[in-house]
């Protein structure tokens, strides 16, 4: 199948993309920027997901359609509405409607869990927005959908604005975490590899028109998970869990949820586990090398 992934120049959208060529399908990435990341085997469009004309353009011709595309920081959806809604809405329904013309077999958008919650800020509202937007192209046209809802993802190709990286890097360079909550917030991580293998999983019959939550890992509180860092990366390493404080700009925390995301909503969702995932620990590992590299890399540029 001819495959496109808009987003795919970004942390999980790139992995996307390399599931999907290591699958044997054709694959185009399409970003506003250009991808790090891109291989031969794969094809790179430039396009704005707000640009109607330059989507339906990109489209064209293609099977599937990954939506990764849009701002994901929750933190930063609380001070850009209009941004977000532009990119995570308008943008969405831009390539719902270049699917439906281009006949696409199945449209995949990428969720999160945070739609079932009351916390997410203006990122979980748009995300709500955006599953009905799906569901509604399905009644009206008839466009097969599957609905991604991921769990905590982490990897490399991450940046700071992800948590377990900026935790990570944290360890590494300045051996101090400082983390905000009680330290019992409960999250299940998910490597992204492990998500981007699934999500090519879920091209088969028996997840068209669904929505499905991929997970990896067991549930495990925030405070073990730094513990784990700091055994990993020395026991010189200092956790500083500090309590939410909204006058701080550094508290990142004041939009996540603490144990759970969920509050009733009468939509259910299918829960995916891979036969195989990786390792907590190989995964957190991986990222370290990772930093280290660049680290490394940065000094010695300048």
């Amino acid at each position: 199948m001819r495959a496109v992934v808009f987003g795919g120049s970004g942390f999980v959208g790139s992995f996307i993309a390399d599931a999907l060529a290591d699958a044997g399908h054709e694959t185009t990435v399409a970003d506003l920027v250009h991808s790090l990341y891109l291989r031969p085997d794969q094809h790179f469009e430039q396009v704005d997901v707000r640009d109607l004309d330059r989507v339906n353009a990109v489209v064209a011709g293609h099977d599937v359609v990954y939506n990764f595309a849009g701002l994901a920081d929750i933190d930063e959806s609380r001070t850009r509405a209009v941004e977000t809604a532009a990119l995570n809405v308008v943008g969405n329904v831009n390539l719902l409607e270049a699917s439906r013309l281009a006949g696409v077999r199945r449209f995949i958008y990428a969720s999160t869990i945070y739609v079932y919650s009351e916390s997410g800020s203006f990122y979980r509202a748009s995300k709500q927005a955006s599953e009905l937007y799906v569901e509604e192209f399905r009644r009206e046209y008839g466009l097969p959908y599957s609905i991604l809802r991921f769990g905590t993802l982490y990897g490399r190709r991450a940046n700071e604005k992800n948590a377990v990286y900026r935790y990570l890097a944290q360890a590494l360079n300045e051996r101090r975490i400082v983390a905000y909550g009680d330290g019992d917030q409960m999250r299940e991580y998910i490597h992204v590899e492990d998500a981007a293998r699934l999500s090519v999983e879920i091209l088969a019959d028996e997840y068209a028109n669904e929505q499905v939550i991929l997970t990896g890992e067991p549930q495990m509180r925030l405070r073990d998970l730094l513990t784990l860092i700091k055994e990993i990366v020395g026991p010189e390493v200092e956790i500083d869990i500090r309590p939410v404080n909204h006058e701080d700009p550094d508290a990142r925390a004041t939009g996540h949820y603490t144990i759970t995301p969920y509050v009733f909503r009468p939509k259910i969702a299918r829960r995916l586990v891979g036969r195989s995932s990786i390792d907590i620990g190989q995964g957190l590992l991986d990222c370290l090398e990772e930093i280290h590299a660049r680290d490394v890399g940065q000094t010695l540029r300048t």
